[in-house]
């Protein structure tokens, strides 16, 4: 994918060590408030997404994809640490795992968010990508504080039954089961949400029906999923005018 400059902002593909090192640093600061490396066996086999300040060059906003030519690849994810994805086994398109994704603390320009989606989207148009998945997480580890968000995630949200991830990982909070009763508060629920699942899920996406508590990274994380195809035509023009 070639730099992509748009105002105070750039985006390129990392292309060294060095711009690796770079995003595992950011991803440290990001998820653990204080310096450091943030490292996995991922990091090899990904490609990777720098979004940097034009004047100076300070980074600002990383993420990691990973592609997949089908669902029978998914196995390969990081996702499927945490779910069982067999039902995402017979998906026959080409996929692409979102993951890693973080900004710089204390940085709150919605430009960033809009750049990194319009990278994802050159990369989707450039590579006939058909889907895109990852883990969406919530900051912390106690589910009360976000349960008008998963009420609205089980009541709008879920993903179809065809391709609903199970339970794998040996803590998780069942969302569409325990809140099967309780009606959201939209407002609340809205403000609750990770921007990042946001927009996926005005783009059409979709989450599983529960949470996996990760204590390593101090979340609680969806999976979530979002077929191209499902994007609104608006939203389409609105991303490839960013892309372009």
């Amino acid at each position: 994918m070639t730099q992509l400059v748009i105002g105070r902002y750039r985006v390129r593909t990392a292309q060294s060590g060095d711009d690796l090192h770079a995003a595992q640093a950011l991803r440290h600061l990001a998820f653990f408030g204080f310096e450091g490396l943030d490292e996995d066996p991922f990091d090899e086999i990904c490609t990777h997404i720098l979004i940097e300040e034009v004047a100076g060059g300070r980074l600002v906003c990383c993420f990691r994809m990973l592609p997949l030519t089908r669902g029978t690849e998914i196995n390969r994810s990081y996702s499927a640490q945490f779910y069982e994805l067999s039902a995402l086994q017979r998906y026959d398109g080409k996929m692409v795992e979102m993951g890693r994704f973080c900004i710089l603390p204390d940085i709150k320009d919605p430009d960033i968010l809009r750049l990194a989606w319009g990278a994802m989207t050159r990369y989707v148009d450039e590579n006939d990508v058909e889907m895109l998945f990852g883990c969406s997480s919530f900051s912390g580890t106690d589910a009360d504080s976000y349960l008008d968000a998963f009420a609205m995630l089980k009541e709008r949200h879920l993903a179809p039954r065809r391709w609903l991830p199970r339970v794998k990982a040996p803590s998780v909070f069942r969302f569409a089961q325990k809140l099967r009763r309780r009606k959201p508060d939209a407002r609340l629920a809205m403000s609750r949400m990770p921007p990042l699942l946001r927009t996926y899920l005005l783009m059409g996406g979709w989450v599983s029906d529960h949470a996996v508590v990760d204590r390593q990274l101090n979340t609680l994380h969806v999976f979530t999923g979002l077929e191209i195809k499902a994007i609104p035509a608006t939203r389409k023009r609105l991303l490839r005018a960013v892309a372009l």
